[in-house]
């Protein structure tokens, strides 16, 4: 079942690795235009390259998820946004007493407030052409569920089940 997102143009922030690049890759394989922000532009052109190969192209943007200006610009500058399918992340390893106030706030800011930041930019731009969608990558190591050594990351995913 192909190009069942033809038509349909989709930001996938943090999109250079991890589940954020399979997502790009595989919503590009469905058709639709995906635009593929992340820090890492040395994994951008692979991610880009990896595209094209298959045929699917993908439109890769420099982003860093913590600059709330960039997210505005960024969003701002495309043409239409039908999907924001929000993964940024990054999980810190370790106990509470391995969690630094640092640790605790960078968490935070890639896990929760860059989710709230591109939701912030993209829904009125949705709201106006009356819908999106709008997909929050959280984790089962949550609110359902502890993880050993997961103490702030596990503390993020259960504020983005609460952001959604």
């Amino acid at each position: 079942m192909a190009n069942r997102l033809a038509g349909k143009t989709i930001l996938v922030p943090a999109a250079a690795r991890g589940m954020g690049r399979a997502a790009a890759l595989a919503l590009a394989r469905e058709g639709a235009t995906v635009h593929a922000p992340d820090i890492r532009d040395d994994l951008l052109v692979t991610l880009a390259d990896e595209a094209r190969i298959a045929g699917h192209p993908v439109r890769t943007h420099h982003l860093d998820v913590t600059d709330a200006a960039a997210i505005d610009t960024l969003i701002g500058a495309l043409p239409v946004l039908d999907v924001l399918f929000n993964c940024a992340g990054y999980v810190h390893q370790g106990a509470i007493f391995d969690c630094t106030e640092d640790d605790w706030d960078f968490s935070f800011t890639i896990n929760v407030r860059s989710m709230y930041r591109t939701i912030r930019a993209a829904l009125p731009r949705m709201l106006e052409r009356g819908g999106g969608s709008i997909i929050n990558m959280a984790s089962v190591c949550s609110s359902e569920k502890g993880f050993p050594n997961r103490i702030v990351y596990g503390t993020t995913k259960a504020a983005v089940i609460g952001l959604t």
